[in-house]
C-alpha cells in the first residue's frame, strides 16, 4: 500500500506507542482487507506482547481519527483499509471472502450520469458487489 499508516497518526497528533507502531505497520503493509483477529495475527508475528485488546483500541482510534475505514464486505467481522477520498470499488467473493479491488472509469461516468439525473452531483462513489465465481474459474485478478 502507498499509505504509511503512522506518518498519518503522527500528523493527527497521535502519540505512537510500540504497540501502535507494529499495528501501523502492518497495516500499511496489507494488501487485503483485514478484520482485527488477523491484524492482531500479524502484529504478534511481528511483537508477540501486543494483545487483541490492544489491536480493538488502535482500530477504533484510527477510525475516530479517520485514518481507517471500517467495511463491510459480506462477512460477520468488520474489515478495515486506509481512509480515503477516491473512488473505491470492492468485488467480494462470498464462498472465499477474497476482496478484489478494481477502477471502473466506464462505471464512474455512468454512476454520475445516474446522479446527475436526480439532481445530485456525486462527491465520492464506493461500490461493493458481491459474487461467487463459478466452479473452474480460476482467473486471479491482482490487488492493487
Amino acid at each position: 500500500m502507498d499509505i504509511s499508516i503512522e506518518r498519518l497518526c503522527i500528523e493527527n497528533g497521535l502519540k505512537m506507542t510500540g504497540p501502535r507502531r507494529v499495528i501501523a505497520r502492518v497495516l500499511s503493509e496489507a494488501h487485503d482487507h483485514p478484520d482485527v483477529d488477523e491484524l492482531h495475527r500479524r502484529a504478534n508475528r511481528i511483537d508477540e506482547r501486543i494483545s487483541l485488546a490492544t489491536v480493538y483500541r488502535t482500530v477504533r482510534l484510527l477510525e475516530a481519527k479517520g485514518i481507517l475505514e471500517r467495511r463491510d464486505l459480506g462477512s460477520r467481522r468488520a474489515r478495515y483499509e486506509p481512509s480515503g477520498d477516491g473512488n473505491h470499488f470492492h468485488l467480494v467473493d462470498q464462498e472465499t471472502g477474497k476482496v478484489v479491488e478494481f477502477e471502473s472509469p466506464d462505471a464512474e461516468i455512468l454512476l454520475r450520469n445516474i446522479a446527475a439525473q436526480h439532481g445530485f452531483d456525486l462527491a465520492l462513489i464506493k461500490i461493493e458487489l458481491f459474487g461467487r465465481r463459478p466452479p473452474g474459474n480460476d482467473v486471479e485478478s491482482s490487488d492493487p
